[in-house]
């Protein structure tokens, strides 16, 4: 079967960025699911996938633009402390949903804890990068018609 709009493809991975450093991998685990076609994987990943069959393996680099977008230093501010009162034990590295004027929810890492400061960064940790992926195609199916509903693969912890 081939890979192609609302399948359920399972795949192998393994992430690596430019500078060789593997990120991500699936080896050792299970196959990665997704149905393809509705943006569940980045869209350059996504695409590159489009007529691939059960059993094809190759490797696929995706541009900043495909995958997370540009870094944008404006997603970089300097907010007060006090704007974080009630956060316990506030740490680099640790990750806090924040939400925009309009309501839209997104997560925020803290970068730097000054004295009356914390420099937050709200680009995903791989924006800006070129994404090296090497795929293998394990199983290709028909999706159901609650995968098909919902937009994603269902697995048995699923609770719709």
């Amino acid at each position: 079967m081939t890979v192609k709009k609302d399948k359920v493809v399972e795949m192998h991975y393994t992430l690596k960025n430019d500078a060789g450093d593997v990120i991500d991998s699936s080896q050792g685990k299970e196959p990665m699911p997704f149905l393809q076609g509705r943006g569940n994987i980045i869209p350059g990943l996504e695409s590159a996938l489009e007529g691939m069959k059960v059993g094809e393996s190759c490797d696929i680099s995706v541009k900043p633009e495909d995958a997370y977008g540009a870094h944008r230093p404006e997603a970089i501010q300097e907010i007060p402390m006090e704007a974080l009162k009630g956060i316990e034990n506030l740490q680099v590295g640790m990750e806090l949903q924040s939400q925009d004027e309009q309501g839209n929810q997104f997560i925020v890492r803290v970068e730097e804890i000054k004295e009356e400061t914390v420099l937050i960064n709200a680009n995903h940790p791989l924006a800006g990068e070129t994404l090296h992926f090497n795929v293998s195609i394990e199983n290709v199916r028909e999706a159901s018609e609650d995968e098909l509903k919902h937009g994603h693969v269902h697995s048995g912890s699923c609770s719709h």
